[in-house]
């Protein structure tokens, strides 16, 4: 596995609208018969709740990605560098019910603690559950309803899930 460097939340300095919005991430869960799937993401956030470091996640409610997070009590979040590009969009648009997904990619499954991620991560948030909540239609603003009818015309509304970030692992460079 390559070497990381642990970094405490407060000194971690990356973009999240970079990290998040441009370059996606994966969120990757194992089940608790241990079978791992992921799946690519580009909506979330970090910041603080309930005096804890937190990262936020949405998923859609058929995404097979789901079910993993919901049976497990961690996730992780990781980004990688651009030559990925290909290998997340795949991840993005396949689904692990149909086939071993993770097999025909360029990553290297491995984990921290029994958290699975992959080896060509160049960060990798590791991630304890504390809330899941599906977001509903009357939870929009008036004045941005039209958002419901832009994002939600099959009114597959995102479960919301926030979690504490317990680790923030950062590649070494070679």
């Amino acid at each position: 596995m390559s070497e990381y460097a642990i970094v405490a939340p407060e000194d971690f300095d990356q973009s999240v609208f970079r990290l998040v919005g441009k370059e996606w991430m994966l969120v990757t869960a194992k089940n608790p018969e241990g079978k791992v799937n992921t799946m690519t993401a580009s909506w979330g956030g970090f910041g603080v709740m309930w005096g804890k470091n937190v990262a936020v996640t949405v998923i859609r409610p058929q995404r097979y990605t789901k079910e993993f997070i919901d049976s497990s009590d961690t996730f992780t979040l990781s980004f990688y560098d651009d030559t990925f590009k290909k290998d997340l969009s795949y991840l993005g648009s396949v689904s692990g019910r149909d086939e071993d997904k993770i097999s025909k990619t360029r990553l290297t499954p491995t984990d921290a603690n029994g958290i699975p991620f992959f080896e060509e991560a160049k960060i990798v948030l590791i991630c304890r559950k504390l809330f899941a909540q599906p977001m509903k239609p009357e939870g929009f603003v008036d004045a941005f309803k039209q958002l419901d009818d832009e994002w939600y015309p099959n009114k597959d509304y995102h479960v919301l899930y926030v979690a504490e970030i317990e680790q923030i692992l950062v590649k070494q460079d070679a």
